[in-house]
C-alpha cells in the first residue's frame, strides 16, 4: 500500500544568547500543510532573532507505523515531530538550521532521539491532527491480549520444576 503523503513547511526560529558557550539556539516552532511549490522565506529578522519557513518537506505516513500514530493521537497534547540538523560550518545557507524529516509517529521520533537526533516536538495543526486521526481510524489495529497462565514463565526451568515438587511433597 502507497504512503499517504502531503507536503508541509516547517517555521524554523534562531533566538540569540547571550552565553560564553553559544551565540545562539535554533528550534522549531510550527508544522503547517502547505502547496509543493512553496520556497523558504525569511518571516522575521530583529533583535529577537529570526524566524524562516521552509518549504519542501514532506510527510509520509506508512501503515507499519499505525501504532506510532495512535500513541499521538492518545496523547493529552499530539505534537507534530521534526529532525533538524545544523549546516556545516563551511555552508553558506539560510537558515543555517536544516529541518531534514517531519514525521507525526511517537516511534519513529523516538528512534530518531534515540540515534542523537536534534529532535523537536511542536503543536499540531487541526489540519494535520484530522489527517492524522483519519489515517489511525483507517489502519490502527491494536494487538490482540494474550491471555498468560501463572508461571508460565517458568515452565522448562528446571529449578522451578524442583520447587513445586519439593512443595508437593511437603
Amino acid at each position: 500500500m502507497e504512503p499517504l503523503r502531503f507536503p508541509v513547511a516547517v517555521t524554523m526560529q534562531r533566538v540569540p544568547l547571550v552565553n560564553r558557550w553559544a551565540d545562539e539556539r535554533w528550534e522549531a516552532i510550527a508544522v503547517e500543510l502547505c502547496d509543493e511549490a512553496a520556497r523558504n522565506t525569511l518571516m522575521r529578522d530583529d533583535a529577537k532573532g529570526q524566524c524562516w519557513r521552509c518549504a519542501g518537506h514532506v510527510i509520509e505516513m506508512h501503515p507499519s507505523e499505525a501504532e506510532g500514530y495512535y500513541l499521538n493521537t492518545s496523547a493529552r497534547e499530539p505534537k507534530v515531530f521534526v529532525l533538524w540538523r545544523m549546516a556545516e560550518p563551511g555552508d553558506v545557507v539560510e537558515p543555517r538550521a536544516r529541518p531534514l524529516i517531519v514525521t507525526l509517529s511517537y516511534g519513529e521520533a523516538a528512534r530518531f532521539l534515540d540515534a542523537g537526533e536534534h529532535v523537536d516536538a511542536v503543536p499540531i495543526s487541526a489540519a494535520l491532527l484530522a489527517r492524522l486521526e483519519s489515517f489511525v481510524a483507517a489502519h490502527y489495529r491494536p494487538e490482540p491480549r494474550k491471555k498468560v497462565k501463572r508461571n508460565e514463565f517458568y515452565e522448562g526451568d528446571e529449578r522451578h520444576r524442583r520447587k513445586a515438587a519439593e512443595g508437593r511433597r511437603q
